[in-house]
């Protein structure tokens, strides 16, 4: 058998999120029942990692074992072909049987859309969040690059996962404003649960002047009720896994 991975692009609106569930196919499902559809063969495939409700990929990849010899430069069309407008292959190619798109990612990039504005957009209004108030977007850049380093996040990951390290290196931050769009990148070693949608929720508040103290000392008192609400998921994008 072989070992495909495969790069995928969605709009999470209509879906559950990554995850199959009882009741919904989610994004993982929808492409299990496309493979079956061209391949007839029920296969598992494995995500780099969930992403919730309404939430968006740019660069999601996944792995799965297929018998079948169809040509991996063959497969990104054909799925796609079963493939609803809002789900697409962009890429496949065979890796090594060991190759887990999980276990072996070394980091992730997400993107974020702040769309500060007064009057909301009917262009953006499923993929950012709308912002009416004004913002102090100096202060949000200034404040945001306390979280580049290794830290404990313990105070940015919402209640009901359970992780125990809570430890994690962020890389790289950057804020970027085009006219009313404010684009929000973030790299990172690994990411609690709604760890980015908390982190712009804490920006935005302290870009309001909602939160008038450092995101430094935020940080420090590994406390939720110290941050910023959390920002909703429809402007959240996975934009690229590292391996």
């Amino acid at each position: 058998m072989r070992n495909l991975k495969i790069t995928i692009q969605y709009n999470g609106s209509n879906y559950c999120g990554w995850q199959k569930q009882p009741d919904s196919l989610g994004i993982q499902g929808t492409i299990e029942r496309a493979i079956y559809d061209i391949t007839r063969e029920e296969v598992k495939l494995t995500g780099s990692g969930r992403t919730d409700a309404g939430v968006h990929a740019l660069g999601q990849v996944a792995n799965f074992k297929l018998e079948s010899a169809i040509p991996v430069d063959k497969i990104p069309n054909a799925l796609n072909s079963k493939l609803p407008k809002d789900i697409s292959v962009i890429d496949c190619i065979e890796v090594n049987d060991k190759f887990h798109s999980r276990y072996n990612a070394k980091g992730k990039t997400y993107r974020y859309l702040i769309h500060n504005s007064m009057y909301r957009s009917p262009i953006y209004k499923d993929i950012s969040y709308h912002v009416k108030y004004e913002l102090d977007f100096d202060k949000m850049v200034k404040e945001s690059k306390h979280l580049i380093g290794t830290h404990d996040f313990k105070g940015f990951m919402s209640s009901g996962s359970s992780v125990k390290d809570t430890v994690r290196e962020i890389y790289d931050i950057r804020l970027n404003k085009q006219e009313d769009l404010i684009v929000l990148e973030v790299e990172g070693n690994g990411f609690l649960y709604n760890m980015v949608r908390i982190i712009v929720g804490t920006l935005v508040d302290i870009g309001r002047g909602r939160i008038n103290k450092s995101l430094k000392e935020i940080v420090e008192s590994k406390s939720r009720s110290e941050c910023g609400h959390t920002a909703p998921a429809h402007g959240l994008f996975l934009k690229k896994v590292d391996y």
